[in-house]
């Protein structure tokens, strides 16, 4: 997604390379790079993660509020995503250039995260047609080195499994009305389950093999991709083509199939890391940032 120069013989080092099963970094097509991923990182807000994929780099902070439900689902919470790409991640991002790319990631995320099989929105419901919790989930581009949507996801998805609303007591008070306290202990939580929420994985389409985890250089030469919501049984919620050219329909299942492994894969390490991370959460630095 990052606007790399290229010329033309670069192009075809990297799509030989590829039909060979060996990409320009050493990788072959269905490896993916060093992913590193922190929880907790930021003071000021209720979860938070940061990623470090190749040379992509993405700070998540959530924060959570009383609302007011959606008259549609009055027994269910929401959450809103917002995504800022930083000037500095991309001369491309400067002035509004940017804007696109926010708008189009912040709407897949909605997709995967709006529905009751990703996150139960009841728990973060609170009085029935009155009040919710609301989660605002707050994505920034820091640098950009390909496979944005893949990283993103990851990352939304560490930031929210780190992520404690408080435990509200609702009482009945005077004249059928109900109220709500607050606890005075900023550690009585509740965590938000994250265990069905899916991960991105694009799968894109260079010459005739596909590769998982593009690189900015390889995005260039990408003629389309697959973008597929995959959950840690490695069931597809969703499924999106992206890119102007067109895909062989005979190549889409081993595409397909391709996503579920990778997806798979992802799952297992990241819920690894997370609990990993949970034993160390008091010996991590916060810094107040976001």
């Amino acid at each position: 997604m990052a606007k790399v120069m290229l010329g033309e013989s670069e192009k075809w080092f990297i799509i030989h390379g590829i039909q060979d099963d060996m990409r320009n970094d050493g990788r072959s097509c269905e490896d993916y790079r060093h992913i590193e991923v922190e929880t907790g990182v930021v003071s000021n807000t209720h979860g938070s993660s940061r990623l470090r994929l190749g040379s992509s780099e993405l700070l998540v902070g959530v924060k959570v509020e009383l609302g007011s439900p959606d008259p549609k689902a009055p027994n269910e919470g929401l959450i809103h995503f917002h995504v800022d790409c930083s000037p500095n991640a991309d001369p491309s991002f400067q002035g509004r250039g940017g804007e696109d790319l926010s708008a189009n990631i912040s709407c897949i995320l909605t997709r995967i995260y709006c529905n009751k099989s990703s996150i139960d929105l009841n728990t973060l419901g609170i009085i029935p047609h009155k009040q919710c919790w609301v989660v605002h989930v707050d994505v920034l581009i820091l640098e950009c080195g390909g496979n944005l949507l893949d990283a993103v996801s990851i990352a939304v998805k560490a930031a929210l499994h780190n992520t404690g609303v408080p435990n509200i007591q609702v009482t009945d008070g005077d004249e059928g009305t109900q109220e709500i306290s607050l606890p005075d202990d900023p550690n009585d939580v509740k965590f938000i389950n994250t265990v069905n929420a899916p991960v991105l994985v694009t799968i894109s389409k260079v010459g005739s093999r596909h590769v998982v985890d593009a690189s900015s250089e390889e995005e260039l030469c990408c003629n389309a991709s697959l973008v597929m919501g995959v959950t840690k049984r490695g069931r597809t919620t969703g499924m999106r083509k992206m890119g102007g050219g067109s895909l062989d329909p005979e190549s889409i299942p081993e595409m397909i199939e391709t996503g579920k492994n990778i997806g798979r894969q992802l799952h297992i390490s990241l819920d690894k890391l997370l609990k990993t991370e949970q034993g160390m959460a008091e010996d991590i630095e916060k810094a107040g940032y976001l």
